[in-house]
């Protein structure tokens, strides 16, 4: 009979025929897996997490500062300020140019009168077709030049050596007083003349 059995055999030799071990194992690695990639997403979310919680206190740093760069920018005092660069600006720009124009006016006078002085040496004692008194001689030529551009030369009373430049600027309202010494050459002082004129 079919109850001759225990039941509890009969219901064990049951299960054995379904052969449920395999899937029982499937069934615990299924759950293995549940549970890493639980493990997993929770990590990621708490990562998630604070990145944006950083990024949110980045955010609010940044409307801080803002913030407070609008609240210090005043447009009226900017626009002045600007507008007072402009004029400065262009004040600079014509005194540039006035000084350009002043320099080749100048440079022009000073082309000139090395002319004039050129020709005066190559004219020499006689002076070409001009009439001379006889004590008149290069010396006296040069001198007359000089004086024409402001600068009188005076001499040494004891050696009659000329060591002493006086050179007015009247543009400036200057007056330079300068020794020559015979240690520096002809051009230097030439030079230095010029651009006290």
């Amino acid at each position: 009979m079919l109850l001759d059995e225990p039941p509890a055999t009969l219901i064990a030799q049951c299960t054995a025929n379904f052969k449920s071990g395999p899937d029982h194992a499937c069934l615990m690695r299924i759950g293995e897996s549940l549970d890493t990639l639980k493990q997993f997403r929770e990590q990621s979310m708490s990562e998630m997490q604070e990145t944006l919680a950083r990024l949110e206190r980045t955010k609010k740093t940044l409307a801080s500062q803002i913030n407070h760069t609008l609240s210090q920018h005043n447009p009226t005092t900017h626009a002045q300020e600007i507008l007072r660069l402009d004029t400065e600006k262009f004040k600079i720009a014509k005194q540039a140019s006035d000084l350009e124009v002043e320099g080749e006016r100048l440079q022009n006078e000073v082309q000139r009168l090395g002319g004039v002085l050129q020709e005066l040496e190559e004219e020499g004692v006689e002076g070409g077709d001009r009439e001379k008194g006889a004590d008149e001689d290069a010396t006296v030529l040069k001198l007359k030049v000089y004086r024409t551009l402001g600068i009188d030369v005076e001499a040494d009373p004891t050696t009659g050596q000329y060591n002493k430049a006086v050179i007015r600027n009247a543009a400036k309202g200057d007056v330079h007083v300068v020794n020559i010494d015979p240690k520096f050459s002809r051009q230097f002082y030439t030079n230095y003349f010029w651009r006290t004129m």
